[in-house]
């Protein structure tokens, strides 16, 4: 049981990040004082937003200067601090030149530099981090013989060259509760969102939420969508499920985030309900041989399209719901207001307002 000064600042790592934004916004709403970690505080584009927010928020917004890779330069913002939201690491999809330090050097190294210096402050009571169902499985097929995906799962089947993103995200959260267990002063929470969709911040975000949404545009899904299933959880329930697992005194464990499991055809259709029919939305489901044979150009192992699609998957979210007070936003609401968003900020090359 972890109370947590109200009156204390809250660090928020990977301020600017699309999670991390939402949580600054809804703290400074509820009058907290936040500090913000990004990689450069005077960088000319790309902090508008926090820009924003410290003017809306006189005096209880700061930007410091932090990097994953760089070991105590967490130390100076964290100081004083009780309560440190830990949202920064890399989520990229796709092909990408080198996995292993896109991915998971900066995840793993990052988590250790923020906990170490987490050890070094003793201010600190609890640690809240961004992990991932990519931390509960790997492919949807490890759910073969079972109802659903619990906090207690872990994913066992990612390696670094299979599913490397899942593999950072494990690896990362396993390393955390290492550290946590070798000392017993902090209290850690993870929260385990599934794929978060929904408005964001700012346009310069990178993340492979952008990444997902960008194929429903470029055209990549026009002749038909694989057979993937996938939870999908509003980026502003992730934000609010943060706050909570950090101002919960019985807060503890893991927090799967995922409001309901769709396929890539079924958001397919919300967009056409909501945007009309247009040629970029898939109408058809691909054949699995198919996609198997073309999954390499687009970054995709044969693998991984064996095990993931044509799968189902489920999850409980049970805790989230009881401990936490989430109640998820419906999906339909989270795509639709997504993608809106994304015409307003001229991403899809069209300006149609939804129906």
């Amino acid at each position: 049981m972890t109370e947590i000064d109200p009156d204390l600042p809250v660090l928020v790592t990977g301020g600017s990040g699309y999670v991390a934004s939402w949580i600054v916004r809804y703290l400074l709403e509820e009058g907290r004082t936040v500090r913000a970690t990004v990689r450069d505080p005077h960088k000319p584009t790309g902090l508008d937003h926090l820009h924003e927010l410290s003017r809306a928020h006189p005096g209880r917004l700061s930007l410091h200067r932090a990097d994953l890779l760089d070991a105590g330069s967490f130390d100076e913002a964290m100081a004083g601090c009780q309560l440190v939201i830990h949202t920064a690491s890399p989520f990229l999809i796709g092909k990408l030149d080198d996995a292993h330090e896109q991915l998971v050097r900066p995840a793993l190294e990052g988590t250790r530099n923020v906990l170490s210096s987490v050890n070094r402050t003793g201010s600190v009571t609890r640690v809240v981090l961004t992990s991932s169902v990519a931390a509960v499985y790997g492919d949807t097929a490890d759910l073969a013989g079972r109802d659903r995906f619990t906090d207690a799962d872990w994913n066992t089947t990612s390696t670094p060259t299979h599913q490397v993103y899942s593999y950072s995200k494990t690896v990362a959260e396993r390393e955390a509760w290492t550290i946590h267990d070798a000392q017993d002063r902090w209290g850690l929470v993870t929260v385990n969102p599934s794929l978060v969709l929904g408005p964001a911040l700012t346009t310069s975000s990178v993340s492979g939420s952008m990444t997902t949404m960008g194929h429903f545009t470029d055209g990549s899904l026009a002749f038909g969508a694989p057979a993937l299933k996938m939870g999908i959880v509003d980026v502003r329930d992730v934000a609010r499920a943060h706050i909570a697992a950090g101002a919960t005194a019985k807060a503890h464990g893991r927090y799967i985030a995922t409001a309901e499991v769709v396929s890539l055809l079924e958001i397919g259709a919300v967009l056409r309900r909501g945007f009309g029919s247009r040629w970029t939305f898939p109408r058809n489901e691909v054949p699995k041989a198919l996609v198997k044979l073309v999954a390499p150009l687009g970054g995709e192992s044969r693998r991984t399209v064996e095990r993931s699609v044509g799968w189902p998957v489920k999850f409980d979210t049970s805790r989230a719901r009881g401990d936490l007070g989430i109640d998820f936003r419906p999906v339909e609401q989270t795509i639709t207001e997504h993608f809106q968003q994304m015409i307003d900020d001229g991403l899809t090359g069209a300006s149609t307002r939804r129906r």
